[in-house]
C-alpha cells in the first residue's frame, strides 16, 4: 500500500504574521488566509486522484505547468500520481508570455522557459496547471502556445484556486478551491518552492479595507 503524501512539517510557517513579499503591508486592512499549507496539500492530493479517475490511469497523461507557480503545482501533482501509480508522469513548462493579449499594457513582461517532455504532446491528454484562474486570458494564451507545440488528444485544466470573474468561456476541470471574490480584491498564492512557505490569501486592493470575516478554508 502506497503511503499518502506527508503533511507539511509542523514547523513550516503556514500563515506568517509578515509576508516576506510585503503584500500585507501593501493591503490596508490586512489579508485573510483561505488556504494554509495543509489545505493546499489536501487539495493537490484530491486533484491528483481526480486526474487519475478521469483519465482511467496515468497512460498518455502529460502535465504542463504555467510559470511560475503553475510549474511547481504540476510537479507536486506528478509526485502524488507517481506515489499511487508507481509511474512517472511526463511534466513540463509552458510559457505563455508572447501569446498574451496584454503585452501592450505590460511591455516589461519577460519570456520564460518552455520545456516539453521528451515524448511531446501529440495524441496525449495534456493537463494545464496554474495557480489561479481569473479572467481566462492566461489559459487562452496557453492554448495558443500549445498549438505551436503539437496536437494533444485532449486538453484539461487544473487550478489551485478559481476566483471567478471570467472574461472568456473557459472553465477548469479540476479545482482546489472555488473562491468567491470581488474584482478589487487580490488573491495571493505563495508556494514553498518560490516563496519559502505555502499559503493562499485574499486581500483588498490598496485604499480598501477588508471587512472581518470567518475563518479560512
Amino acid at each position: 500500500m502506497v503511503p499518502p503524501p506527508a503533511d507539511p512539517p509542523a514547523d513550516q510557517p503556514t500563515d506568517p504574521a509578515v509576508d516576506p513579499s510585503g503584500d500585507l503591508q501593501a493591503a490596508p486592512g490586512g489579508a485573510r488566509t483561505v488556504l494554509d499549507a495543509r489545505d493546499i496539500a489536501r487539495a493537490l492530493t484530491r486533484i491528483s486522484h481526480e486526474l487519475l479517475e478521469r483519465n482511467k490511469g496515468s497512460e498518455d497523461l502529460v502535465l504542463l505547468g504555467i510559470p511560475t507557480r503553475g510549474t511547481h503545482l504540476a510537479t507536486r501533482l506528478a509526485e502524488r500520481i507517481a506515489r499511487v501509480e508507481g509511474i512517472e508522469v511526463p511534466t513540463g513548462t509552458l510559457d505563455v508570455t508572447m501569446y498574451r493579449d496584454d503585452l501592450r499594457r505590460q511591455p516589461t513582461r519577460g519570456p520564460q522557459h518552455t520545456q516539453v517532455p521528451p515524448g511531446g504532446i501529440d495524441g496525449k491528454t495534456v493537463v494545464l496547471v496554474d495557480d489561479v484562474l481569473y479572467s481566462g486570458r492566461t489559459v487562452r494564451a496557453a492554448l495558443d502556445a500549445m498549438n505551436d507545440l503539437g496536437r494533444p488528444a485532449t486538453v484539461r485544466l487544473a487550478v489551485l484556486v478559481d476566483r471567478g470573474h471570467r472574461e472568456l468561456p473557459i472553465r477548469a476541470d479540476h479545482v482546489g478551491k472555488n473562491l468567491p471574490s470581488a474584482r478589487s480584491e487580490r488573491v495571493m498564492v505563495r508556494l514553498e518552492e518560490s516563496d519559502g512557505y505555502d499559503v493562499v490569501r485574499i486581500a483588498p486592493s490598496p485604499g480598501q479595507v477588508l471587512q472581518p470575516q470567518g475563518g479560512g478554508a
